[in-house]
């Protein structure tokens, strides 16, 4: 709007009202984070911290049953579990099991996942070649060993065939050879599903990486190991994590359909002791200290594996 103003001549000059501010802009309602995350904390809550606790309380209870009496035994089972023998027999064949069946599932999965991401001819047959091991469900792999490995199975009918019967044996039912049985079952399941994931990743490396490293003379041996390898080496240290979890938690399951942690206790693992000692044994008190161990153990082999392949999460 324009006014008139009376200069010190006694002139009247326009002059202009400074303009108007605008009218402060809506606020829009912003949504809070938080509320959208409620759901999920609470299920987080519920079904993964409240298990966890619950193994820590249960480990510090007498409890001979899920329908018997139940009364504190505080530090009573970890004395009972770390004075058994079948414990640290348990802690033996895991340790074997983990220092065996890891690093050779890893490495030999990158080496085929290094392969197959070079696209050899018929690379997408071998793809789904590897994935077949992942297909098949745990009591059919059971099954294909126990065929492979009783008494009078393929692989003493082989050795019997190319004149090495002498060398035959039960392998499941020998103290000597049942654990070895299940960490070769271990490695059989998990190579080749590891394999298509490094196969995966290594497929995202530039391919002028191998190229480079090769015209300066690199075979493919040290271009794997010295190019492609620290380039995707956060990769493997995930994926290590990962197979260490399932080897330290899951081999109960390969253990319970071919030895029953026998002969004796020449392969009972720790996971298998949790199972036999809660659902067997009926005693949920060792069975829960048994499982807190194991936590603490996986923690540890996390962290551990973490240092090795320096995370940075």
């Amino acid at each position: 709007m324009t006014t008139l103003t009376t200069t010190p001549g006694g002139s009247a000059a326009p002059s202009s009202a400074p303009p108007a501010s605008p009218a402060p802009a809506a606020r829009r309602p912003r949504q809070d984070g938080t509320v959208l995350a409620v759901p999920a904390l609470v299920w987080y809550l519920v079904f993964m911290v409240g298990p966890l606790l619950a193994i820590f309380v249960i480990a510090a209870l007498h409890w001979p049953g899920m329908l018997q009496p139940v009364s504190f035994a505080g530090l009573d089972n970890a004395r009972v579990v770390l004075d058994d023998p079948v414990f640290w027999d348990a802690v033996r064949n895991t340790a074997v099991q983990l220092a065996v069946a890891v690093p050779v599932m890893i490495v030999c999965a990158f080496m085929l996942g290094y392969y197959v991401a070079q696209r050899p001819p018929g690379h997408r047959v071998i793809r789904y070649l590897l994935f077949i091991p992942g297909l098949i469900s745990t009591p059919a792999k059971a099954m294909v060993f126990y065929a492979a490995l009783s008494p009078d199975g393929l692989v003493n009918g082989g050795l019997e065939g190319i004149g090495l019967g002498s060398l035959a044996d039960a392998w499941l039912a020998s103290p000597s050879t049942a654990l070895a049985c299940l960490i070769a079952l271990d490695i059989w399941a998990g190579i080749g599903f590891t394999a298509v994931l490094f196969a995966a990743r290594l497929g995202s490396v530039p391919d002028e990486l191998g190229e480079a490293a090769q015209l300066d003379g690199a075979g493919h041996w040290r271009t794997m190991w010295s190019v492609h390898f620290p380039v995707v080496r956060d990769y493997v240290g995930v994926v290590t994590m990962l197979q260490f979890l399932w080897t330290l938690f899951g081999s109960a399951q390969h253990v319970l359909l071919l030895t029953q942690g026998g002969p004796g206790t020449s392969s009972t693992t720790l996971s298998f002791l949790v199972y036999q000692k809660a659902f067997i044994a009926a005693d949920l008190g060792y069975s829960q200290t048994v499982g807190v161990l194991l936590f603490l153990a996986g923690l540890v082999g996390l962290l551990t594996i973490r240092r090795v392949f320096r995370q940075n999460y």
